[in-house]
């Protein structure tokens, strides 16, 4: 089996099960075998699916079908997942998949909270994919994605960038939700009145054009990766989609027109911000107590393979990308962070 096939094959498995399970987790599945494809560990993709496959839930049965007249009051209803998947099902198949995500993405960035972030995540995924070749399993999995996404379509309250401050220390004077006691949505809730928001979002430097943009948003990606490393204790898991979630939107623009891109900035960087807000510690850790990346970036991948776990699996992903572009030693040492902190898999 080829690499391709082995990618394929992943895809139709986690087919045969919904986005979701125990009632609202997201079924990492799709993203983390697009990663380990990539990333030169075909090989382990199958045996990884074996252990990960036992948790996840049957797909979801619909309710009504979406139509191109009622969609706009079926977002975000989660009630709806099913008839969002069999929507976008129909839709890649019956229409080139560019002309989708160019219909769809302005209509669903500005929920890009959807689901902890993780229906841009799984689309950014899926979009990779597709840019190296379209077939029916890609085409797919792009449909189940952006299903995923519009059922949990979720806002965050936006703010242009419009300061003077590049993103590390954007988001290192990012402010912090005051009740943490709770899960993602009960933080998030809280952004809209939390003083000193818009003024963080803002405090950003702009783009004066997609290019830009593009630039920008790479810099995002990097910051947050970086700002994993010393905060990660806030929580290990939910601050990985920090880095992930702009990652996902960056890996989409190639397929984007480019008058999209800033916007895409704007919701990316809202995004990230988000949940630095809502799980970053009171204090970082100093950095004589932080790891160092123990070799390559094909080690560090390796150790993330080990490991196991999804987010782990993903947060490497970002991280090596970040590293190529920028030789950013702190990003490969937050994967071992990660690694460190969040519990290996059983089995």
């Amino acid at each position: 089996m080829d690499i391709d096939g082995t990618l394929d094959e992943a895809y139709e498995r986690l087919h045969r099960t919904g986005p979701e399970f125990d009632g609202w987790l997201s079924n990492h599945g799709p993203m983390a075998v697009e990663a380990l494809v990539r990333h030169g560990h075909a090989h382990h993709v199958h045996h990884w699916l074996d252990r990960y496959m036992d948790r996840l839930d049957e797909p979801p049965r619909g309710l009504s079908p979406v139509t191109g007249a009622d969609w706009r009051t079926a977002l975000g209803d989660p009630r709806r997942l099913g008839d969002w998947l069999a929507f976008f099902g129909r839709e890649v198949q019956e229409r080139p998949w560019r002309t989708v995500l160019e219909t769809w993405w302005p209509r669903l960035l500005p929920g890009i909270a959807a689901g902890a972030t993780h229906g841009v995540i799984r689309t950014g995924h899926a979009v990779h994919a597709l840019l190296d070749h379209a077939d029916r399993a890609r085409l797919t999995e792009f449909g189940q994605a952006l299903g995923y996404w519009a059922a949990r379509w979720q806002p965050v309250p936006l703010t242009a960038p419009a300061g003077r401050a590049g993103a590390a220390a954007a988001l290192a004077g990012m402010v912090r939700v005051p009740d943490q006691s709770a899960g993602i949505n009960h933080r998030l809730g809280q952004l809209s009145g939390l003083p000193g928001w818009p003024a963080a979002l803002a405090a950003l430097r702009p783009a004066a054009d997609p290019g830009q943009a593009r630039d920008l948003l790479a810099e995002v990606t990097a910051a947050a990766a970086v700002h994993y490393l010393p905060n990660a204790h806030g929580s290990p898991v939910m601050l990985v989609h920090a880095a992930t979630a702009p990652m996902a939107v960056l890996r989409v623009l190639p397929a984007l027109p480019r008058a999209e891109w800033i916007a895409s900035l704007h919701a990316a960087w809202a995004a990230s911000a988000a949940v630095t807000a809502a799980y970053a510690p009171a204090e970082p850790r100093p950095a004589d107590g932080l790891p160092a990346a123990p070799g390559t970036a094909e080690e560090v991948f390796a150790l993330a393979v080990r490991h196991g776990d999804e987010h782990v699996i993903k947060l490497a992903d970002t991280c090596l990308d970040v590293h190529r572009r920028t030789g950013r030693a702190e990003a490969l040492a937050a994967v071992v962070r990660s690694a460190a902190l969040i519990e290996a898999p059983a089995g």
